[in-house]
């Protein structure tokens, strides 16, 4: 490709509830402000982008993310330099780039590691365990194994809209404690203490709908719940939050609000909006090796609806 132009973008919807493939981008190559508007007006109305073989370096990868918004390392990051280390495959001299793997230190692939390893991964939002999570993602792929480890993503947007009007009502004002202690496959954090009631979970509170600063439309916003005592309704009874929180969860990863991205493919780039989208990882066998760089940018306070 000589360079990038709006004119040569194709937008291909997925033809589910969210996503569209974009061709004719290359993102080792500088992108102009045309393109960059045209790239954004296309997030705005899909919420998931995927682009494919992309063979670019990490410095690269941090440039496209800055084509959204503003890149960050992320937050998991700190509870690792709080002990004088970074996490297991971390590259130096590039904080906004997270390698998620499913290799040990000897560069083995394994089941279980200090992050992600090679299981499932439930539906989450990113790190809306900090008072300002990000607004995207940007995840690409370097090795992948020959089958699974798909990536699923879901709509808010609908699974907000599809709610019975008296519960969009019972939902005006309320906010959720969003768990900070686990990482996204349920592992407790390094050097943070178990919690064992309600009380003890740490974490922000956010809007349980926000309004997308963009697009001005209303999203559930789960963020993440792992196993009890974790995600809270602020102020309700535990018996109430988790009825309702049992309901909306059930809701919200319904698979009417689904794409699915898989498999994964080198080079492959996908860019998703944490404020209206979550999204899950299926487990794979453990086996081969799965190495992936995410990127995260613009970091946001979550406004209520």
């Amino acid at each position: 490709m000589m360079g990038n132009s709006a004119e040569r973008l194709e937008v291909i919807p997925t033809g589910g509830p969210l996503g569209a493939e974009v061709r004719g981008i290359d993102f080792s190559q500088p992108v102009d402000s045309d393109t960059a508007t045209a790239l954004n007006r296309a997030w705005a109305e899909y919420q998931v982008l995927l682009f494919r073989d992309q063979d670019i370096s990490p410095q690269d990868h941090v440039t496209a993310s800055a084509v959204f918004g503003v890149p960050s390392a992320g937050a998991n990051r700190a509870y690792y330099e709080r002990q004088g280390r970074l996490p297991v495959d971390a590259i130096p001299d590039v904080p906004e780039i997270t390698v998620i793997s499913n290799l040990d230190h000897d560069g083995n692939p394994v089941m279980e590691n200090e992050g992600l390893g090679s299981g499932e991964v439930v539906w989450h939002s990113d790190n809306s365990y900090v008072e300002t999570p990000p607004a995207g993602s940007f995840l690409r792929a370097l090795e992948v194994p020959p089958e699974g480890g798909n990536t699923s993503f879901n709509n808010q947007y609908l699974a907000y809209e599809s709610l019975p009007g008296d519960v969009k009502a019972r939902l005006q004002g309320l906010y959720t404690k969003q768990d900070s202690s686990r990482n996204s496959a349920g592992v407790l954090r390094q050097g943070v203490k178990k919690p064992e009631t309600l009380e003890d979970v740490p974490g922000p509170d956010h809007p349980l709908v926000r309004v997308h600063p963009v697009t001005g439309r209303k999203a559930l916003y789960l963020g993440r719940r792992r196993v009890f005592p974790s995600q809270y309704v602020i102020g309700w009874s535990r018996e109430e939050s988790e009825a309702l929180l049992d309901f909306l969860w059930d809701h919200a990863t319904q698979d009417r609000f689904k794409w699915t991205h898989g498999p994964w493919r080198p080079g492959d780039m996908v860019l998703w909006d944490n404020r209206c989208v979550m999204h899950h990882r299926d487990a794979h066998a453990g086996t081969h090796r799965r190495i992936m760089h995410r990127t995260q940018l613009g970091k946001e306070v979550p406004v209520a609806a």
